[in-house]
């Protein structure tokens, strides 16, 4: 296999277009192609936190449009290249390269060949609103389970303890808005988190969303931080919320600033498992235009 470098990306900024250069193409199983370019707007599923589905669009090439039907993660090493659920690493692990692979139905772009690439906008803008909504609600909740705890616990990016980041089992990004699913059992609470605090969930429901309500369309900026442009590239999220700015991990897309945002709000539903308590957060967010 020639050497194939890792993929400049553009999404972090925002971008749904570019130009872009095809520097490899690979069979996949299910007789898709997996197409990599040396930059991309694209953003993939990340294989470790598949939170933020993937985007799609099309690449313009010589011969006609070719449709992206999906676009995931993919790693080489030693001349092997792992796409997707076969890739058995993290990102950013040394001695990896890691690549944007889009999954294309129909021919492959030949290499060397420069392609227009555009994503979904509407996709791309629906799914930015609800992964900014599912960072804030994140940190509402934490805020409205502050004095749930009775030991020190870590703390989330305001301050708060981190109820979100101790508890968390998956969260999904969907348009406008998220569904996140906590566990609270045995070991949420050798840690210092009391059950009973999620009795009356309305009560809780009503203290996220005031602070939520108190956040919405203020003219906090939102962006992304990152030193490296490349897929791997460690990357942040900052808000600058009303009481300060927040800045926490992430490799997703988002709004550009608070006064875009009309409402967030979030429905709590919690259900008895073995062991302990499931806790489903739903959050919705509505947009000033």
């Amino acid at each position: 296999m020639a050497h194939i470098p890792a993929t400049v990306v553009t999404y972090p900024d925002g971008e749904v277009t570019g130009t872009a250069t095809v520097v490899h193409t690979v069979p996949l199983a299910d007789g898709r192609i997996g197409v990599i370019v040396d930059r991309t707007p694209f953003h993939p599923v990340d294989t470790a936190w598949p939170d933020q589905p993937a985007d799609v669009g099309f690449f313009r090439t010589a011969d006609g449009d070719l449709t992206v039907v999906d676009t995931r993660t993919g790693g080489v090493h030693e001349g092997d290249l792992f796409v997707g659920d076969d890739l058995p690493v993290r990102m950013g692990t040394e001695g990896w390269t890691f690549v944007v692979v889009h999954i294309v139905d129909g021919s492959a772009p030949a290499v060397g060949e420069r392609v227009e690439a555009y994503v979904d906008a509407g996709l791309r803008a629906a799914l930015s609103a609800g992964h900014t909504a599912c960072h804030l609600a994140s940190l509402a909740l934490d805020a409205a389970l502050a004095d749930a705890w009775t030991k020190v616990v870590p703390t989330d990016a305001a301050g708060h303890p981190a109820f979100d980041m101790l508890a968390i089992q998956t969260s999904l990004i969907t348009e406008y808005g998220s569904t996140d699913v906590y566990r609270v059992g045995k070991s949420l609470r050798k840690k210092g988190f009391d059950p009973t605090a999620l009795a009356d969930l309305g009560e809780v429901e009503e203290r996220a969303n005031t602070t939520l309500a108190e956040w919405s369309g203020t003219t906090g900026a939102i962006g992304i931080h990152r030193d490296d442009q490349t897929l791997a590239g460690r990357r942040s999220w900052r808000c600058d919320l009303p009481g300060g700015r927040v800045e926490l991990p992430c490799g997703g897309t988002h709004l550009t600033s608070l006064a875009d945002i009309a409402e967030i709000t979030i429905a709590l539903e919690s259900s008895e498992v073995p062991g302990g308590i499931e806790l489903a957060m739903t959050t919705s967010i509505r947009l000033t235009r």
